[in-house]
C-alpha cells in the first residue's frame, strides 16, 4: 500500500527557508517518480518539481527552479523539498505524490496516482 506523509510545513517570514519531507512506505521507491506540488486557496494545484528515483534525474517547473530544490535520502525512503527565499505568494498546502514509471518524471498533477495529505506552508511577517 503506497503511503506518503508530508511534514515540515509551518509559518515562516518572507525571505526565510523551510525543508519539507515526504516519507514514503509500502512500495519500492526506485520504481517510482515522486513529485512536489502546491495548492493555494482558490487556485489550481501546480507543479514544483519531481524526481525519478531510478536514476535521480530531476525536473522543475520554470518558475520554481532556483529557489526550490528536490533531493532524496535513500536510506530513509524520504524525498525532500528545500525552499529558500520564500515569498508570501508561496503560501499554500504542499503535497508530494507518487507515480510508478520508468519514464522521465513529469511535473503534472494529473500524472500521479498516489498523494499525501499535504502540509501547510504560510509565509507571512
Amino acid at each position: 500500500q503506497v503511503q506518503l506523509v508530508e511534514s515540515g510545513g509551518g509559518l515562516v517570514q518572507p525571505g526565510g527557508s523551510l525543508r519539507l519531507s515526504c516519507e514514503t512506505s509500502g512500495f519500492i521507491l526506485d520504481y517510482f517518480a515522486i513529485g512536489w506540488f502546491r495548492q493555494a486557496p482558490g487556485k489550481e494545484r501546480e507543479g514544483i518539481s519531481c524526481i525519478r528515483n531510478s536514476d535521480g534525474s530531476t525536473k522543475y517547473t520554470d518558475s520554481m527552479e532556483g529557489r526550490f530544490t528536490i533531493s532524496r535520502d535513500d536510506a530513509k525512503n524520504t524525498i525532500y523539498l528545500q525552499m529558500n527565499s520564500l515569498k508570501p505568494e508561496d503560501t499554500a498546502v504542499y503535497y508530494c505524490a507518487a507515480r510508478r514509471t520508468i519514464l522521465p518524471c513529469a511535473v503534472i498533477p494529473g500524472a500521479y496516482d498516489h498523494w499525501g495529505q499535504g502540509t501547510q506552508v504560510t509565509v507571512s511577517s
